[in-house]
């Protein structure tokens, strides 16, 4: 049987049979050889290839169409279905790889033809463990499976807790409780303690809790997994749980839960705190969660020290807060743009129960209206009128929340 015919045929047998099929066949064309056969999410061949780790040659003698998309801005390939040479050190590999779904599940397996089992399985779990990793980017899990977010990393690295304005010494005690406890693995491991850790951050919305997450992920410089939701339309919470801690405990890691309480429900919050503080070992896991309502949490979650055992309050910011705030912006505005020094007072006064997203709106705002505006109304004045309008949205929602 020729080698163009191998998946050709297969892919017309059902779901069940096809595998097989294509295993049979592959041992049938490569009598010398043997066949390391499998289904893993890091088996990305072609990324493997442009990151320097094998070279990769597309076989003509199959067809191995790619499948183009635009991502991010830019024009990305893969083969669902297709065949390859590779050459990955002195070793010669033949590999085929192939797609098909069964409902709504996609299915993608892999094939190795390897001069002996030692060196298939050698390159599968090479290549699997260098696609694992987690370098210079954020994954994100959504939808039941990972993704790689190139925005959300570069949005990170603007972010740093120096320009976050936050009360009292906040900034300084987390960042210092994730650099020693990154740095201090040998302790644990010498005092028998697990080298985990839960941090939970609460406190209303628009606060900086976000922005000192990103500051965190940006000064740590680790590995970091975002959770967007373990639910699907399809799939099972339990095992979308099971699929982020696994991967979790590959390596020392951020794992961010952000808005926590919306992630877990009555029907996956047992599995959630099973795999939080079960049997596995979550060795080098910073499992780092937000809230804003911590009131919807379990007591099981927030009240267990082993599970999120340093707790951070991001309040409203207080007078002094405001003023450093309110500074730090207009430091920052076009000279012409300005507000006069003297009304910061008056600002702080007049902003009361303000979050910093409130005090962000406020100050975009201004600078909208005074562009608009053909610059002949002073900022001080187009401030003064936001300030008041502000007010009455925010004491509109507050009475819409309370009926």
């Amino acid at each position: 049987m020729g080698f163009e015919r191998i998946l050709t045929e297969a892919l017309h047998l059902p779901p069940a049979a096809l595998a097989y099929s294509v295993g049979e066949r592959l041992t049938r064309f490569f009598p010398d050889r043997t066949i390391v056969e499998g289904v893993d999410e890091h088996f990305d061949i072609e990324r493997f290839a442009r990151e320097g780790q094998c070279r990769l040659t597309r076989r003509t003698d199959l067809h191995s169409p790619a499948v183009h998309s635009w991502d991010d801005g830019e024009l990305v390939s893969r083969t669902p279905n297709g065949a390859f040479t590779v050459d990955w050190g002195t070793e010669r590999l033949d590999i085929v790889v192939a797609e098909w779904s069964v409902q709504y599940a996609v299915h993608r397996h892999f094939w190795v033809a390897a001069r002996s089992e030692a060196v298939g399985h050698a390159f599968v779990a090479a290549l699997c463990a260098w696609n694992s990793e987690v370098r210079g980017e954020v994954l994100v899990f959504s939808g039941g499976c990972w993704s790689r977010d190139p925005e959300l990393f570069r949005d990170i690295q603007g972010a740093t807790l120096s320009n976050l304005v936050l009360a009292g010494d906040l900034a300084e005690r987390i960042e210092a409780d994730l650099s020693q406890f990154f740095a201090a693995r040998e302790m644990y491991d010498r005092y028998g303690v697990p080298w985990k850790r839960g941090i939970l951050f609460l406190g209303p919305p628009g606060n900086g809790k976000t922005h000192a997450v990103k500051a965190l992920i940006n000064r740590m410089q680790r590995p970091c997994l975002y959770v967007k939701s373990f639910s699907e339309r399809f799939g099972s919470d339990h095992e979308n749980i099971q699929t982020v801690f696994r991967r979790a405990r590959s390596s020392p890691c951020l794992l961010v839960l952000e808005d926590l309480d919306a992630l877990l429900n009555d029907g996956n919050r047992s599995y959630f705190l099973n795999e939080l503080d079960g049997f596995a070992a979550n060795t080098g896991i910073v499992t780092l969660a937000t809230t804003n309502h911590p009131e919807r949490l379990d007591p099981a979650i927030v009240d267990r020290p082993s599970r999120f055992d340093r707790k951070y309050h991001f309040q409203l910011p207080g007078p002094a807060e405001r003023a450093t705030y309110l500074r730090g912006w207009n430091s920052r505005l076009a000279e012409e743009m300005r507000f006069p020094e003297e009304m910061v007072a008056e600002l702080v006064d007049s902003t009361n129960g303000f979050s910093y997203a409130y005090l962000k709106e406020l100050m975009l705002s201004a600078m909208v209206d005074w562009m608009s505006g053909a610059r002949s109304i002073p900022i001080a004045t187009i401030l003064r009128h936001l300030v008041l309008h502000l007010v009455e949205q925010m004491s509109s929602m507050n009475e819409s929340s309370s009926e």
